[in-house]
């Protein structure tokens, strides 16, 4: 877990289970590692970073040591981390955040009507089950 990046994400969504996928398939440096919300690891995580859950439950990234991202500021430091075009998502941070989360909050507020949710968190196959944090 040392100098990884740990993505947070809402185990039980399916959007952001998708999403988790997308970012595997193209973090070829191994930069993240990954934990549901929902998880103890993951609590254990939000509280050490007295972050408020209730006001942030589908992302946060956090870097090694304290730093960590909320909201559409995580998604893009994940596009800048995956390289190549991804890194183009840096235009993005020219539009203020306050209307990125807004948009973001939407999505968010929307997503399990629109992408379905799942019983229980995802299981990671024991291919990835490295990648994600116990």
């Amino acid at each position: 877990m040392e100098n990884k990046k740990i993505i947070l994400f809402d185990g039980v969504c399916n959007l952001c289970n998708n999403s988790v996928q997308f970012v595997i398939k193209r973090d070829k440096k191994d930069i993240f590692r990954y934990a549901a919300l929902q998880s103890e690891i993951g609590q254990e995580l939000v509280n050490q970073r007295h972050i408020d859950a209730s006001k942030v439950d589908s992302i946060i990234l956090i870097e090694p040591g304290v730093a960590y991202y909320t909201k559409s500021d995580a998604a893009l430091e994940i596009a800048q981390d995956l390289g190549g075009l991804w890194k183009l998502s840096a235009i993005f941070t020219w539009i203020p955040t306050s209307i990125r989360n807004s948009i973001y909050d939407f999505v968010a507020k929307n997503r399990y009507k629109w992408f379905g949710k799942q019983d229980a968190c995802m299981i990671p196959t024991p291919e990835l089950k490295a990648k994600f944090l116990d």
